[in-house]
């Protein structure tokens, strides 16, 4: 992929910074999931194509246009739209479109004209690129991605750049990570849906004894369960482990563990419960107080418009007593904030 330039570390080498092994990470769709975008009717790739060359060309730039366009396609529309464009003039699009506009706008069109793949592999080497590492955004990419998803996006990562993934640079390794070789990052989580339960009782009393029945916390325990066990068993665990204990899972992790491992398990638990609740929690984070995190912002809208924005839409008004669509209108502006509105499909009454 072109955007993948070194010198820049290896996937393996910083997602161990977050502590348990990324097989915890690995969450299957378990229900029927609503997007805000699918395929355009009456699609016509040179036609748009054209479209948009003639918003582009000549003085001045008609980004009316170019968003109208491409926040209303697929992200398999756009790329046929790209291919088109090449075809016919002989430009990349995406260039053009960087040379045309610029800022918030410029990077949202961009990350709509990447493959999904694509666009989660490029935030993951934006996330641990440079003197830091965006916990963050590890945490959310991977917490929410099913196996199939997360064996993609690695194997994206390494076709940009294998001699890196083969040999990290040493230095930019540190603590357990120097000492230990970087875990394989593998996609076993259970997906099977039927939930057993003398496994599930036992689960339940295994991570009480790890946590709460003990001095100290046993991690691995919360890792091996939480990162292998199916979703709907997992919801089953989490409610015996309510009778068993007296907590809930989520005021146990937060009594037994810190840092990005609290963060970690926080995330995979809120998203065994909701994806669609866990993106609507951190929609609502990106936009409130003084500011905007309009990475989080546009990551998300980006990347769930075609899986689920809907659920996190209703999510959202149902948790946070306003509309996504009126949140993101108040707290965002231009032609930025226009894309983004039509990615979110309409207003929740």
């Amino acid at each position: 992929f072109p955007f993948f330039t070194p010198p820049i570390p290896s996937f393996e080498t910083f997602v161990p910074s977050l502590s348990p092994p990324v097989a915890l990470l690995l969450l299957p769709a378990t229900i029927r999931l609503q997007p805000t975008l699918t395929d355009f009717p009456g699609f016509d790739a040179n036609k748009d194509a054209e479209d948009l060359r003639a918003a582009m060309k000549g003085f001045g730039t008609d980004e009316d246009a170019i968003l109208q366009i491409l926040a209303s396609r697929s992200n398999a529309q756009r790329q046929k739209i790209s291919s088109a464009f090449k075809t016919l003039f002989g430009r990349d699009l995406v260039d053009d479109l960087k040379s045309e506009v610029g800022g918030t706008f410029e990077k949202l069109l961009v990350a709509l004209m990447k493959t999904p793949v694509e666009y989660d592999a490029y935030e993951l080497r934006n996330a641990i690129k440079g003197a830091g590492t965006a916990e963050k955004v590890l945490i959310e990419i991977l917490a929410s991605r099913s196996n199939r998803e997360i064996c993609d996006i690695i194997k994206a990562y390494k076709a940009g750049f294998p001699i890196l993934v083969e040999n990290p640079p040493k230095e930019r390794q540190s603590g357990s990570t120097n000492s230990t070789p970087p875990p394989r990052h593998q996609a076993n989580r259970t997906e099977d849906s039927r939930v057993l339960k003398d496994l599930v009782d036992q689960d339940a009393q295994d991570l009480f004894a790890a946590g709460e029945m003990k001095w100290g916390t046993d991690e691995d325990k919360f890792i091996t369960i939480l990162g292998t066990r199916s979703v709907a068993h997992l919801r089953k665990v989490f409610d015996q482990y309510m009778k068993v204990s007296g907590y809930e899972i989520e005021e146990s992790i937060c009594n037994e563990t810190s840092g990005h491992l609290e963060n970690l398990l926080l995330a995979v638990v809120k998203c065994v419960r909701s994806v669609p609740a866990y993106f609507a929690e951190c929609l609502y984070n990106s936009m409130k107080g003084g500011g905007t995190d309009d990475d989080t912002l546009m990551r998300i809208m980006v990347s769930r418009s075609e899986v689920d924005l809907l659920d996190v839409r209703k999510q959202f008004r149902t948790y946070y007593g306003t509309s996504l669509y009126s949140m993101i209108k108040n707290d965002t502006s231009g032609d930025y904030r226009k894309t983004l509105l039509h990615l979110c499909g309409g207003e929740d009454e």
